[in-house]
């Protein structure tokens, strides 16, 4: 009874023999871990993870002195990596049980951080639309009064002048398209994320061919339901931007990093995943700057001279439409995006 209980807990809990062997977990932790129990069951704890200040050392000392302790913000390193701050417990519950809880906060923060994301975005798509419509509306009357006007007129000179008005208007009206996103519905087809990743690293070997390119697939992700060519742009789109902020920074040695991992248990905004597929797109550049991380996503905004600020707001709206999000995290001489996508099959 009490191990059906702690298996419906969104908290890890853990069961470590005296040599701090793993004898059970539930789900929480096989998530947390990202391994089964049938994998890691009898392996040291140690070898899973490890606490800056000596997990090992931390659990020992509770099963010597046969007392709980509990440590507040820990940072643990987990087998892959990956860095989780957390709030952990060990008790004790005879000579040679003890009994491990693990209350992940970064989660908590990140899903915080999404949501607020999520909202934003939402905001800005209301926003570009409205302002979309009122501007277009106005376009198509000056165009139409300079095609007119431009019949009546006899003199070449003066009909270049039309041309021109006729021309930027087009402009404008392409750059307002640009801004609402994708402008076809997006179908939701089987598609191998690593297919989009080849696509995307071919052409950018040839557009920039200092840059090393280096692949960190996981070959086990299952085919995502998404719309190819738009994939293909939003990866395209973040890639590139990052190259080319490589490029304009001259940095010695530009190397990214195209790198595909599955998350399990994973919570997107308000809505828990089965399975999400994470693309990372990681590169040694300049970083971007504190200023413009919050913004980073809204349309027109850029950090480089000559950039549009058009790229990362198409590919964001594009992975809404994927019922995904792109995350940023940067400082100077790494930074990386990650592309996070529902790996379920869609129902609507």
């Amino acid at each position: 009874m009490y191990q059906r209980l702690m298996e419906h807990l969104t908290t890890a809990v853990l069961l470590l023999d005296g040599e701090l062997r793993l004898r059970w977990m539930n789900p929480s932790a096989e998530a947390l871990l990202a391994v089964s129990l049938t994998r890691v069951k009898g392996l040291g704890l140690v070898s899973l993870m490890e606490h800056e200040d000596g997990l090992g050392e931390v659990l020992g000392k509770a099963r010597d002195e046969f007392h709980p302790f509990t440590q507040r913000e820990a940072r643990l390193v987990m087998q892959g990596g990956e860095t989780l701050t957390v709030d952990y417990t060990v008790t004790p519950l005879s000579a040679d049980e003890l009994l491990l809880e693990i209350e992940p906060r970064d989660r908590l923060m990140r899903i915080s951080r999404e949501e607020a994301l999520m909202t934003r975005q939402e905001t800005i798509k209301v926003l570009t639309r409205g302002l979309a419509h009122e501007v277009k509306n106005p376009l198509g009357g000056i165009r139409g009064a300079a095609q007119l006007l431009e019949r009546d007129l006899d003199d070449p000179g003066l009909k270049e002048f039309t041309r021109i008005i006729v021309e930027e208007v087009d402009r404008l009206r392409d750059l307002v398209d640009s801004m609402l996103g994708p402008n076809r519905v997006t179908r939701h087809e089987p598609l191998n994320i690593h297919k989009v990743l080849e696509r995307v690293r071919s052409l950018l070997i040839v557009e920039h061919p200092r840059v090393r390119i280096e692949r960190d697939y996981d070959p086990s992700l299952p085919d995502l339901a998404g719309d190819e060519a738009q994939m293909i742009q939003a990866v395209l789109n973040v890639a590139r931007n990052a190259v080319e902020a490589m490029t304009e920074a001259g940095t010695a040695e530009p190397r990214l990093v195209l790198r595909t991992r599955a998350r399990r248990q994973f919570t997107l905004g308000a809505e828990r995943h089965r399975l999400v597929c994470e693309v990372g797109i990681i590169d040694n550049g300049p970083g971007i700057p504190a200023a413009l991380q919050e913004t980073l996503f809204y349309p027109m905004v850029s950090g480089r001279a000559d950039g549009s600020g058009l790229g990362l707001s198409i590919a964001q709206a594009i992975l809404h439409q994927h019922q995904g999000l792109i995350e940023c995290e940067s400082v100077p001489g790494q930074t990386e995006f990650r592309l996070l996508i529902p790996l379920e099959k869609r129902h609507d």
